[in-house]
């Protein structure tokens, strides 16, 4: 098939689904499409990277990406003046959030690039901007449920187009082995193992939903559609040159934590809130630990995927990377002061694979505490939802169990760009929301 052939098909089938999506969620306004294309770049390649601008730091950003990124911030400050949004109560809900972003911020003072760390903490803001307009959406349960369709309505089905068709955008040559790797829309393999496993785990939670009779098609072959997009999204994350062994794992956590809630509930059962925070922190300390044990546990799971019990490496880089975190372990080097193209070629790696110990080169140790903070606020979060919307908690509870494993030799939970950890940011900022709504239909 000609590649301009299979491109536009594709776009005619994803248009097709956004149709339905649009029947789908008639109460959702035209606005969320902000946060929908903010979601959408924070998942895939920047603009520089699909318009080959040469000068493009994929650091601190090209001006193309910087002009994209502040007309994205205008319209959600414009959108949420407009309605007349709450700021006050809103950061007041989420007070550990904003400790967050604002030690985040002063932190920049004793980074080596300031300029830089500045510009990386305006994403953090934007991601911030972007949760608080689906907040003021009549029902941002909708709204976000909407944004989590669409990203997976776009981004899958174009992924192995690319990868077919367009070889130059949808597949890479690792910079210092060569080895062919598929990207699809996401910039690196591991980005699209990361966003086959969000998707993976809404399309389930969203069509056995519709099994159950709670979310009904618009039409009678959208199922269908969703279950052919779930099949790419599958084989994305399963096929190719390499496996991504940490998606895989964590997407089987997460739907083991699915399972494991609704069989509870049909025995008149449930997990307490206690009980599901103090699992997060055991993860949490566990991917920690693993930095500066050298070693991961549990071999078994890892040797199940297909990986040793390194990780492919991963507890080497660790081990590099860990003196830096160390030289100032209290405080960090400052937000964003550290990954730099320099820093990459001097250690020979793209990135630390642990989002724990990028936390710490970052923020040191009280920023690890906030961040775990932030996460455990949001499980408790989620528990209170699972009384009001039994799915929706659910699903909110997958979605962290997912991220502080995927963390683990991975890296994504030391920003809120990051399109794992802004979804957990969107449910943790619309959760009062929730709280007073009866459950939806």
């Amino acid at each position: 098939m000609p590649p301009l052939l299979a491109l536009t098909l594709c776009i005619a089938f994803v248009y097709f689904m956004l149709r339905l999506e649009a029947k789908q969620s008639p109460d959702v306004s035209k606005a969320i499409w902000i946060p929908t294309i903010w979601m959408l770049s924070a998942a895939s390649k920047p603009l520089a990277a699909w318009f080959r601008v040469s000068s493009a730091d994929p650091e601190s950003g090209s001006s193309l990406d910087r002009a994209f990124l502040i007309v994205l911030i205008i319209a959600a400050l414009w959108i949420l003046f407009k309605r007349g949004f709450d700021w006050s109560s809103a950061m007041k809900d989420n007070s550990w959030l904003m400790i967050l972003i604002v030690f985040m911020l002063i932190s920049v003072l004793w980074s080596s690039i300031p300029d830089i760390s500045f510009k990386r903490w305006a994403r953090e803001l934007l991601a911030v901007l972007m949760a608080f307009v689906v907040l003021s959406e009549p029902s941002p349960r909708r709204a976000m449920e909407s944004v989590l369709r669409r990203t997976a309505y776009i981004l899958i089905p174009f992924s192995p187009v690319l990868i077919k068709y367009f070889p130059q955008y949808g597949v890479e040559y690792t910079r210092w082995s060569g080895r062919r790797l598929w990207v699809g829309v996401a910039m690196q393999k591991n980005g699209l193992g990361r966003l086959c496993m969000i998707v993976a785990f809404f399309l389930i939670w969203s069509l056995i939903r519709r099994w159950q009779g709670k979310n009904p098609s618009v039409w009678k072959y959208q199922t269908h559609f969703e279950i052919i997009i779930l099949a790419i999204t599958l084989w994305l994350i399963t096929g190719g040159q390499k496996t991504s062994a940490t998606s895989l794992i964590a997407l089987s956590m997460g739907l083991l934590s699915y399972a494991t809630f609704y069989f509870m509930k049909k025995k008149g059962k449930t997990v307490g809130a206690s009980l599901l925070m103090l699992i997060i922190a055991i993860i949490i300390l566990y991917g920690t630990t693993s930095v500066f044990t050298g070693q991961l546990k549990f071999g078994f799971i890892t040797s199940a995927a297909g990986r040793d019990e390194t990780l492919t490496g991963r507890t080497d880089i660790w081990a590099r990377l860990l003196p830096v975190a160390m030289k100032k372990p209290i405080l960090g080097g400052g937000f964003g002061g550290f990954w730099t193209p320099g820093t990459r070629d001097a250690f020979r790696i793209s990135g630390s694979h642990n989002g724990y110990l990028d936390v710490l080169i970052g923020l040191g140790f009280v920023g690890l505490v906030l961040v775990s903070v932030f996460l455990l606020s949001s499980c408790r979060k989620a528990h209170q939802v699972l009384d009001v919307d039994f799915d929706w908690g659910v699903l909110w509870i997958g979605f962290i169990i997912m991220a502080v494993a995927h963390n683990i030799a991975e890296s994504s939970i030391n920003s809120f760009a990051h399109q794992l950890t802004a979804i957990l940011l969107f449910f943790s900022i619309t959760a009062k929301s929730m709280l007073y709504r009866t459950r939806p239909s």
